[in-house]
């Protein structure tokens, strides 16, 4: 029996053990479990705070945007206000730069202000005051229209006018419904009297309408503006719509955008203009210690911009901006709702969504923590690598397509900047591939073909982008070009390119550019010379067989074909024309050497089968073509090719100067003067001026004197 309370001890000791065991298992799983929720409430937290900051951020980029337009507005504001301060200050001082006034003030002056010591007071005086009339009439000031109606019967106190005042502030001739002077106006007359212009601030005139003045002072017609006035011409003017519609933004649809004008008056802000809610001018203040008023922040800090209230208390966004030379601050305000309303519908949108998401990647994470989410990251990551492989095989793919061109292919933008480039054209600059990107033009190919370049890139840019904007159909096959260009080489070698330009349309990451597809054709180009080269001593042979038939007009067809070419390059022909013109005169008289009675007719049919690049035989059939029509196949003027016309005239000069039967010819001047007169009728005038051109003016007939016989 002492054996079972043993066992029972022993069988307790491992039920201890396996308890032991099993809370500690628990106790790591449950700090796993623990862990694993403080992450996840972390990663909310984290998720919920930069969403706040998110919203934050984009609502505070839209309180920058309104702060730009508003701004924008009271800045043009500002301005408008200025200039129309500034041209009335204008009017009054085209008042004070009259001389018959400035002349009336000096003598008023060397008077003593006695009017009896002035020559003929009473007329100067009526003229004076014709001359302050017609200019307040012109500038406005005079009364508002309702007082100008009033009953005849009834007297009224003057509301507007132009005052001229001595140098004792008295008045010498003013308008009939210029207001008495008042305190503002004398403080401002005294500053006028020191050289200044001063402006009468605005207040409440003798019809409670808003009032302003103007003072400038009169000087001699000999002294200095810098000296003491001889009196005073004072303008004041009734404040009407003129300046109340400097406060209007044409074009302005929003609701509750308003500016105007405020001042601060010992401890209260004035509204100066009309405001959206009837109140009329001066006619209401506020204390400025209002909490938050808009118009007290603008006065206190002019040019800022706050989220502050407005008069009738409704939160505004609002910025300013002061008035020269006046204490009158600009305010430019929108209500908060109208500006941000749409704005903040977004941004709560945006918040609501951005929060669900994120409760909801944070369920789902925990929902599949333990059986999808290492699945679900395998695929992806498998996905994402088979993208990244059909990404790298399609780039792959591009470059091996480009790199076996043996041409030079890549793509600039706007600032001549590589953003692509095959091998061919980076090793042709000597680098690598990844070199060339970011790199100038200038920096590869040099400045001259840069600059050559550039320019073409610039001009095709700029009409892509015009297609674009027009939605021109297949802008990018229409606006694309080619170019053939020669440059010369520092081993005086010449290099020929040709290049194709195609535009390249821009994306969010790329600016809009210029592929450039470039092929060195210098080879081709020297053997196309070669072969002009070949057909030009072709030419010069068969004139050569010409003229060797008459031996008293040595080397003549080739000196036809001389003068041709030199005519056609002073009208700057192109040069099929120019060759043209120098082939057909040398081989002219071909048809010599076989028999027949038309030599003409015989040049052609023995140059038919010869590949010119140009019309050579039509232009030795047209070349006694007359300009008037009147010649064998009646071609008017404008039916006869260039280079026949010329060949005509250097056919006809050769002939005048060195005539070939052998005898001496007429002078360069008179053969000149034969063909002037023919011009119009047998020759063409422009080529005969061009003729006359080489000269008298470019020394051809130096040039040519050694094969011309003239006397």
């Amino acid at each position: 029996m002492a054996e079972e309370p043993q066992k029972n001890d022993e069988t307790e000791a491992v039920d201890k053990d396996k308890e032991a065991e099993e809370e500690t298992r628990k106790g790591r799983v449950n700090l796993i479990v623990g862990i694993i929720i403080v992450v996840m409430i972390a990663v909310i937290g984290a998720g919920v705070f930069f969403s706040f900051r998110f919203v934050e951020s984009e609502r505070q980029r839209a309180l920058n945007e309104w702060q730009i337009k508003l701004g924008i507005v009271a800045d043009n504001q500002v301005s408008n206000v200025n200039d129309w301060t500034e041209s009335n200050l204008e009017s009054i001082a085209e008042l004070t730069e009259n001389q018959s006034l400035q002349l009336y003030m000096s003598e008023l002056a060397e008077a003593n202000n006695d009017k009896s010591g002035v020559t003929d007071a009473t007329a100067q005086q009526g003229y004076l005051r014709n001359l302050l009339v017609a200019v307040a009439d012109r500038y406005g000031f005079v009364p508002l229209a309702p007082q100008a109606e009033t009953n005849s019967n009834v007297e009224r106190a003057g509301t507007a006018g132009i005052a001229l005042l001595d140098s004792d502030g008295k008045p010498i001739v003013l308008t009939p419904a210029m207001p008495p002077l008042s305190g503002k106006q004398r403080s401002a007359i005294g500053k006028s009297f020191d050289g200044e212009p001063a402006i009468i601030d605005m207040y409440k005139g003798a019809t409670n309408e808003p009032t302003m003045g103007f003072s400038l002072p009169v000087y001699g017609v000999q002294q200095d503006a810098g000296a003491k006035g001889l009196g005073i011409a004072l303008g004041v003017r009734v404040i009407d719509e003129e300046l109340f519609d400097l406060m209007k933004q044409p074009g302005d649809t929003n609701k509750t955008t308003e500016t105007y004008l405020v001042r601060k008056s010992g401890n209260a802000v004035e509204y100066l203009t009309p405001l959206k809610d009837g109140a009329k001018p001066l006619e209401r203040s506020m204390a400025f210690d209002t909490p938050d008023l808009a118009a007290a922040f603008a006065l206190d800090k002019p040019g800022g911009f706050a989220i502050k209230r407005d008069y009738s208390g409704e939160e505004v966004l609002v910025t300013s901006r002061p008035i020269a030379d006046l204490p009158w601050i600009l305010v430019r305000k929108i209500s908060r709702a109208e500006a941000l309303s749409a704005n903040e519908t977004r941004l709560q949108t945006i918040l609501v969504v951005f929060v669900l998401i994120i409760v909801g990647v944070a369920i789902a994470m925990i929902a599949i923590w333990r059986h999808g989410t290492s699945l679900r990251a395998a695929a992806a990551a498998e996905k994402f690598r088979i993208s990244s492989e059909r990404f790298e095989n399609i780039s792959k793919f591009m470059r091996v397509i480009t790199n076996s061109q043996s041409t030079h292919i890549v793509a600039v933008d706007g600032t001549t900047s590589y953003t692509f480039s095959n091998e061919p054209a980076a090793k042709a600059a000597g680098i690598q591939t990844e070199e060339m990107f970011g790199k100038t033009m200038a920096g590869v190919m040099g400045p001259v073909k840069a600059k050559y370049y550039a320019e073409i890139n610039k001009t095709m840019l700029a009409d892509f982008a015009d297609a674009e904007d027009q939605g021109v159909e297949e802008s990018v096959q229409k606006i694309r070009a080619s170019n053939i260009q020669r440059f010369e080489q520092e081993d005086g070698s010449l290099q020929v390119i040709r290049s194709d330009h195609i535009p390249l349309r821009g994306d969010r990451d790329h600016p809009p550019g210029i592929l450039m597809i470039m092929d060195d054709i210098s080879e081709f180009s020297q053997e196309q010379i070669k072969s002009e080269n070949r057909l030009r001593q072709l030419v010069s042979t068969l004139a050569a067989i010409v003229d060797r038939r008459d031996p008293t007009t040595s080397a003549r067809s080739n000196h036809v074909g001389e003068v041709a070419r030199a005519i056609a390059e002073d009208m700057e022909a192109n040069k099929i024309d120019t060759d043209t013109a120098e082939f057909a005169g040398a081989l002219l008289n071909l048809g010599s050497i076989v028999d027949g009675e038309d030599i003409v007719s015989s040049s052609a049919e023995l140059l038919e089968k010869i590949d010119f690049e140009g019309p050579v035989v039509e232009a030795i059939r047209q070349s006694f073509e007359a300009d008037d029509g009147s010649g064998p196949a009646g071609l008017q003027s404008g039916q006869i090719l260039l280079p026949a016309k010329i060949v005509a005239v250097a056919n006809a000069f050769l002939g005048l100067c060195n005539p070939s039967d052998g005898s001496d010819g007429i002078s360069i001047e008179a053969a000149g003067n034969i063909l002037l007169e023919e011009s119009g009728s047998q020759y063409d005038r422009a080529v005969v001026a061009a003729l006359l051109n080489l000269l008298e003016n470019h020394g051809g007939a130096e040039k040519w004197a050694h094969f011309l016989r003239n006397g």
